[in-house]
């Protein structure tokens, strides 16, 4: 009986196969998917986290160390994959090409590039017409008086402005005091500015009354002042300047005979020595391209195709310091120079100075002080500065023979380090011709290339040096 019940069972399963096959097919995904219910408290322990540890520390727990982690815990422990062969072929020879690299590269989709920088709204500006004195006022509110500036666009309603070596006055009184003036902006018009003052004197029991004020006067851009149901504020507003450059296909080739090769030599000069020769005469010459370039387009009538010729930073710097003679560079003239290289632009306090031996003679030759210091070295991007301090910031300083073949030994630039950015079209590649089965010569040939620019990004923290 129970044979002959398995054989009827046999038999419907064998009649009702896709259903068979279904019904096992699913048993199998609900045992698999109970499996993986079971084991994903495991797995989401496996995923790691970061706590804080005593001295403020990260530490990993419940997981292993991923590159995630590392990149929030601690953001500067991996470094950016660079190409040290060719960072390492004398890195003091070509200073420019060697921070750019280090700094990294953007990508650039054509051989033009188009780059945006924004620069800082203007703070100050100079009284172009005398300011009379304002004694009166109506409807018991203070005096006003319109004043005319070299740039009255920078200033706006609710700033205020501080009018130097213009004494202001103490609260109810017609004392001085040892603040400088200080101007509320009511209003700008096409006749001027029109603003009441802060701090002004108290004549015939009208407070704040403006004093006279001669032209020449600076007058400087300070913080906005708003009422307490004042919602809205002037608007600000910065657009982008549009600059470009080009990038310019850098090529060196290298080829050595196979009689070359096979030959017995004195010495070890193989043809990897001639690759290092080749790499470091290509970045001498991009180091120069990247300074002193000149950015065109230019047509060559024999190859019927475009040369593109890359601009140099040189041009790009948005500042200019002039020195005199050698016997005036004193230290009171370096620290006018860090004043000029430091203020006025949205750069960092380390910068660095890249100059010719005159320029570098110069400052090896001064007498520092405590207001300037020197002689400490600094080793950053594989290179080594000469670091000079002062109450402004730090200059890196060091020696550009680039400078001297170009005949500008007594100039140099500092650069902001921060705002220097390469474009790369075409990385820094290498390519093995095989001249030999296409019947050019008998020859290894290797063909080095590189297609990139250098740009400044806020020009003003950048600063030529010339000697005049």
């Amino acid at each position: 009986m129970n044979i002959l019940h398995f054989t009827k069972v046999l038999r419907w399963m064998r009649n009702h196969k896709k259903f068979v096959i279904f019904v096992i097919t699913m048993i199998l995904i609900a045992i698999l998917a109970s499996c993986m219910g079971g084991d994903h408290s495991n797995a989401t322990l496996a995923v790691g986290m970061l706590i804080t540890g005593v001295e403020g520390g990260k530490h990993v727990v419940d997981g292993p160390l991923t590159t995630d982690l590392t990149n929030e815990g601690s953001p500067e422990l991996l470094l950016n994959e660079i190409d040290q062969q060719i960072v390492k072929i004398r890195p003091m020879s070509t200073p420019i090409d060697q921070i750019s690299r280090y700094g990294g590269s953007k990508h650039a989709g054509s051989m033009v590039v188009d780059f945006y920088s924004v620069d800082t709204k203007q703070t100050s500006a100079l009284l172009i017409d005398d300011v009379a004195a304002v004694n009166t006022s109506s409807n018991g509110s203070s005096p006003t008086a319109v004043i005319k500036t070299d740039n009255d666009e920078i200033f706006d309603p609710t700033d205020t402005i501080l009018v130097q070596e213009t004494p202001g006055y103490e609260p109810g009184t017609n004392i001085e005091s040892s603040q400088d003036l200080m101007f509320y902006v009511l209003a700008r018009d096409n006749n001027g500015v029109t603003v009441m003052a802060v701090n002004g004197p108290t004549i015939n029991g009208v407070d704040n009354c403006i004093p006279e004020i001669m032209s020449g006067i600076t007058l400087v851009r300070m913080g906005r002042a708003a009422s307490e149901l004042d919602v809205q504020s002037p608007q600000f507003e910065a657009l982008p300047k549009k600059s470009r450059n080009l990038c310019q296909i850098f090529k060196m080739q290298v080829e050595q005979s196979t009689l070359q090769r096979l030959s017995n030599k004195e010495v070890g000069w193989t043809m990897s020595d001639q690759e290092e020769a080749a790499v470091y005469d290509m970045r001498l010459g991009m180091e120069k391209s990247f300074l002193f370039g000149t950015a065109r387009k230019v047509w060559d009538n024999a190859k019927k195709e475009y040369i593109y010729f890359t601009g140099g930073i040189w041009k790009q710097a948005g500042k200019e310091f002039g020195l005199e003679s050698s016997s005036d560079f004193t230290s009171e003239v370096v620290v006018e120079m860090m004043r000029e290289a430091f203020t006025g632009n949205s750069g960092s306090k380390r910068k660095i100075l890249i100059g010719g031996s005159g320029l570098i003679s110069r400052f090896s030759k001064l007498d520092y002080n405590r207001i300037i210091t020197s002689g400490q070295h600094v080793s950053k991007w594989g290179i080594d500065f000469t670091e000079l301090r002062s109450k402004f910031g730090c200059l890196y300083l060091m020696l550009s023979e680039v400078f001297d073949e170009v005949g500008m030994p007594d100039n140099g630039i500092i650069i902001d380090p921060e705002y220097i950015q390469k474009y790369t079209h075409i990385p820094f590649s290498t390519e093995q011709l095989n001249l030999k089965q296409s019947g050019v010569r008998n020859v290894d040939a290797l063909v080095m290339t590189e297609a990139s620019c250098l740009v400044l990004r806020y020009p003003k923290a950048h600063m030529r040096i010339k000697c005049r």
